[in-house]
């Protein structure tokens, strides 16, 4: 879909609808609702005065013009109270409206800058916001299916604003809104892909193709380079795959003369069965996005190649399957991790801390991280806890878990932090083994947290549990059924952020 920005009179296009706001308790009308509204013969002031226009976040009211504008219809869209607004609001609305525009079988749509000035919202975000409604409002995976690849019906949305002085600013906000936004799509269109087209192979071949894109240092680690530098962890859980597992490393250097290296790890089963400990049938097929976590560290590695931040930055993915095949591990096996400490094997299906363990020794011991953020669709007691509606936040600093969750919350995409006291380690103590990979029933993310802990040592990190929100059950806002993509904003925006605070260090 083509986005472009005009200075203009948003009345004067020939498109199949036009957008406008309307705030709650706004009275009287404002800028180009006042003229529509004299159009229209006070069809506006008419629905308002009997209340069936609001103004409530999300809301949208359909008018055909009939002739009497050049658009074909006007879309007034809800944005709720004025001194609430953000981004995120802005965003959802956004996203909401084009989708209805799509279903209308519009090809063309023209907006105002929808929330630009309001609750000190600048041009260039509420354009930012704008364009990445849009594009992950209307995003679909149709690879599939006899109607062909990806395709969204409406084919031009433009940004008009009667000020030429806020063009450029404006041009801004869309380039930075499409970049993050086409990244969140990327990796919703890995998690999307059924197992057997989104193999460990051919998610280290995406990531080859980022790296070549945007100009990324690509380096893929196989079984015998895993074996030499004692990823036992990673291995174990690869034994029942005939897919040769993966480790995928992609570096961004923005700063040669900094030491300080932010690592984002994500984890890649690119498909989970449980392995011995095999999971229930029902639902299983929804596994093949086990690997979420990796899919977001690629697409948000090539965001940050083009955005260009001051920061060094490394990605690590860790693929495999976890199938029970002959040569699988069991329960009640030993695995020794790429740090020395040994893990007793209590349950296969909790092979995710297993892989990130490796991936986290690797990004302080080989990468030398100086900190450290992970995203891993972890735990099915993370998403008992807190639903779809957030993810979890673990960690062992907290000025580190407040950026991240700040990054996530300024995106759209909120996480909870969740405690981490020591007594919940008790629970991964073993008999045979340094560790065990459960804690059992109680706690279960936490448990999971404590136990990445331990491979994370004294680099700061924080941990990222998205079982519960990296894939959507329905439309909602800028989310879309499938895939949701997170945590890829919350990535890019934190290292965006990381940035500045170095430069204004």
């Amino acid at each position: 879909m083509e986005i472009q920005v005009l200075t203009g009179n948003i009345s004067t296009l020939s498109v199949g609808a036009a957008l406008a706001e309307l705030y709650e308790g706004q009275d009287p009308l404002e800028g180009v609702l006042v003229a529509w509204d004299q159009a229209l013969g006070g069809a506006i002031s008419r629905l308002r005065a009997k209340g069936e226009i609001k103004g409530k976040p999300r809301e949208l009211t359909l008018i055909h013009t009939l002739g009497r504008l050049r658009p074909e219809r006007v879309l007034l869209v809800g944005l709720g109270k004025r001194e609430e607004l953000t981004p995120n609001r802005i965003r959802d609305a956004a996203a909401e409206a084009l989708r209805y525009a799509r279903r209308l079988e519009s090809e063309t749509v023209a907006t105002t800058i929808l929330g630009a000035g309001v609750a000190g919202i600048k041009h260039e975000q509420a354009a930012q916001a704008l364009a990445e409604g849009a594009i992950l409002g209307l995003y679909t995976f149709r690879r599939h299916q006899a109607r062909g690849e990806n395709s969204q019906d409406l084919e031009k949305l433009t940004l008009v604003d009667p000020r030429r002085k806020n063009r450029a600013e404006l041009g801004q906000g869309v380039t930075t809104g499409r970049i993050l936004a086409e990244a969140a799509n990327q990796a919703r269109d890995m998690v999307n892909e059924p197992a057997n087209y989104m193999t460990p192979t051919i998610l280290a071949q995406e990531a080859q193709k980022v790296a070549q894109a945007y100009g990324l240092e690509c380096q893929i680690l196989n079984r015998e380079q895993m074996e030499a530098v004692g990823m036992g962890a990673l291995l174990g859980v690869a034994q029942g795959s005939r897919q040769p597992p993966q480790f995928i490393i992609l570096r961004y250097r923005g700063d040669h003369k900094s030491s300080r290296l932010l690592a984002l790890v994500g984890k890649g089963i690119t498909f989970d069965s449980g392995g011995i400990s095999i999971k229930p049938a029902d639902g299983m097929g929804e596994m093949k996005g086990d690997m979420a976590g990796g899919a977001a560290v690629i697409s948000a590695m090539g965001a940050i190649a083009q955005l260009k931040p001051e920061l060094n930055i490394t990605g690590l993915v860790p693929a495999t399957e976890n199938l029970p095949g002959g040569n699988a591990y069991k329960p009640g096996d030993v695995l020794k991790s790429m740090s020395g400490k040994t893990i007793e094997v209590i349950s296969t299906d909790a092979e995710g801390r297993l892989i990130l363990a490796d991936a986290l020794c690797y990004a302080h011991m080989k990468e030398k991280a100086t900190l450290v953020v992970d995203a891993a669709t972890l735990t099915g007691a993370c998403q008992v806890a807190l639903g779809n509606i957030c993810s979890g936040a673990f960690t062992n600093n907290q000025s580190l878990v407040d950026k991240v969750l700040r990054a996530g919350q300024e995106t759209g995409e909120r996480a909870w932090q969740l405690p981490m006291f020591t007594e919940y380690k008790e629970q991964n103590k073993s008999d045979v083994a340094d560790i065990k990979n459960t804690g059992g029933r109680y706690a279960g993310a936490i448990t999971a947290a404590q136990f990445l802990a331990e491979f994370a040592q004294d680099t700061p990190w924080v941990h990222l549990d998205i079982a519960g929100t990296a894939r959507a059950e329905k439309d909602s806002g800028a989310t879309v059924k499938g895939a949701t993509g997170v945590p890829v904003l919350t990535f890019v925006n934190l290292a965006l952020a990381l940035a500045q605070e170095e430069e204004e260090a």
